[in-house]
């Protein structure tokens, strides 16, 4: 029996559509960072001056070729790779913004730590640029992991700029597998939002206090 030409054609399509013709590329591994567990808390308390402000973390940032979900690598001759079918479950900079926003809720230091999403003010506004979140090969098999952020934090009003601080984090992964390299980012990003929420709390309660003692 001899069929349409159209018919073979309908035929040919449902069966791609059915899994005949399918791609054989992995799928890419999704990794996620936790913040920081147990950081020391920032300086600001409730018996300091600037107890009780708030602070809204603005969306970071990139740095040249950081404004991705790709897991960033450097090699030598300055060349800048990432790892295949391995990606972060949002781009560096969203990563980064939400990791900074939970380690300054957990510090204590504010009345309320929010993101760029959120449509109630804040005393204080944070700004971060994301200068590294990478993995160096440059110096041996098994990479070193550096995070480094540049801040600047300043008051809402008026938008006058209270500090400007680097933190930074850096770690050397126990191997050259994604697990180990993983590991790696997490600690290292812990260091450095450490860092950033110590900073923080600290430009804060320092301009807090000299604002209240201008005012006497």
């Amino acid at each position: 029996m001899k069929f349409p030409a159209g018919a073979v054609a309908l035929c040919v399509l449902l069966s791609a559509c059915t899994g005949l013709f399918h791609s054989t590329k992995q799928p890419d591994q999704t990794y996620y960072l936790r913040a920081p567990v147990g950081a020391p808390p920032a300086t600001v308390s409730a018996a300091e001056p600037g107890a009780g402000a708030s602070l809204r973390v603005e969306q970071p940032i990139a740095g040249p070729g950081f404004d991705s979900s790709h897991i960033m690598l450097v090699q030598a001759d300055h060349r800048m790779n990432f790892y295949a079918a391995s990606r972060w479950p949002a781009s560096a900079p969203q990563l980064i913004e939400a990791l900074a926003v939970e380690t300054l809720r957990a510090s204590g230091a504010w009345s309320s730590v929010q993101d760029s999403t959120s449509p109630f003010p804040a005393s204080y506004l944070l700004q971060i640029t994301l200068r590294r979140f990478d993995a160096d090969y440059t110096s041996g098999s098994a990479p070193e992991v550096h995070v480094v952020l540049e801040c600047t934090i300043g008051r809402r009003e008026g938008r006058e700029v209270v500090a400007t601080f680097v933190a930074q984090g850096a770690a050397t992964a126990a191997a050259d597998r994604m697990g180990a390299v993983v590991a790696a980012f997490e600690q290292a990003s812990g260091t450095a939002l450490t860092s950033l929420s110590q900073q923080a709390g600290d430009a804060a309660s320092s301009h807090a206090g000299h604002t209240e003692a201008s005012v006497r």
